[in-house]
């Protein structure tokens, strides 16, 4: 199993709305990612920045970053969060994976 850590950024002013869409993740997405072998999955929020920290631990090779290359839920999915996080033209959101340092077992 890998373990992946990237971080992304949220708009000034959308950790709510971030938070609500998270709480109400659509059935189909929350498939999707575990059909992906995507688990353990959290995402973490300075507040003070509005920078988000993601880890999630993935059976395959391909982490959730990944999967829109290949995914229309997933794709729908960067859409709908699109108007609150900075993304590119594809609406996927601007990320940037975290090299591990240190692991504890």
């Amino acid at each position: 199993m890998k373990r992946v850590a990237f971080k992304m950024k949220l708009m000034p002013g959308c950790a709510v709305a971030y938070k609500e869409r998270h709480a109400q993740l659509w059935p189909q997405m929350q498939a999707e990612l575990k059909k992906a072998g995507i688990r353990n999955y959290s995402i973490f929020l300075d507040e003070e920045t509005n920078t988000l920290f993601a880890y999630q631990e993935v059976l395959a090779a391909d982490s959730s970053q990944d999967l829109g290359k290949r995914s229309e839920i997933v794709q729908q999915w960067w859409d709908y969060m699109a108007d609150i996080m900075e993304t590119y033209s594809d609406n996927s959101p601007v990320s940037t994976v975290l090299s591990e340092v240190f692991y504890l077992e």
